[in-house]
């Protein structure tokens, strides 16, 4: 018997009205992720100020900012936001670029939505002419590391991430970009 076809996987940018989508995939995915290692209070505090359709458009509106969305037949499942700007002293580069977020609803992790959303920020940030890409990843969320360091990514320093009232530490984690049109 022959293992299934994967699902085509198709990325697109974020417009402007696709607010109310990431706020609601954004909320999903964290929940997902965080929700059964922290308490629900603290859920509820990051989720309210992190998410909501007014923060999604100001964050589309950013000119530094992209999200990413990517579908299965049309429907949403994950999502990446890039942003361009200062990182921690800790990441090189002098023009650096960070994944934000990039999350694969539940029923889509281990499908390849995450493998093709990572390819799409990496193409785009070549494409921008960033030299190193960034992120923050907590400490505690084993099978992100290892997906990132499948990627290249290495630890390059920590910080601290309050998660409602909860203190936490985020590793960075960073790997170099060759630009497009580089050999």
């Amino acid at each position: 018997m022959n293992p299934p076809v994967p699902a085509p996987i198709r990325i697109r940018p974020a417009h402007p009205e696709d607010n109310q989508l990431l706020f609601e995939l954004g909320a999903e995915t964290s929940s997902d992720a965080f929700g059964r290692d922290n308490t629900p209070h603290d859920m509820e505090l990051y989720l309210t100020s992190a998410f909501s359709p007014e923060i999604q458009a100001g964050e589309l509106a950013d000119p530094s900012s992209l999200f990413l969305i990517a579908e299965v037949h049309g429907q949403p499942a994950g999502y990446a936001r890039l942003l361009e700007g200062r990182p921690p002293a800790q990441v090189t580069g002098p023009r650096p670029i960070e994944i934000v977020r990039l999350y694969a609803r539940t029923q889509w992790i281990g499908r390849g939505v995450g493998t093709v959303l990572m390819q799409a920020c990496l193409a785009e940030s070549k494409a921008r002419g960033c030299d190193t890409i960034w992120l923050g990843v907590w400490e505690m969320n084993r099978r992100a590391i290892a997906f990132y360091q499948k990627w290249g990514f290495r630890q390059v320093g920590s910080h601290q991430f309050l998660l409602g009232d909860d203190l936490q530490t985020d590793w960075l984690m960073e790997r170099p970009l060759v630009p497009s049109g580089a050999t």
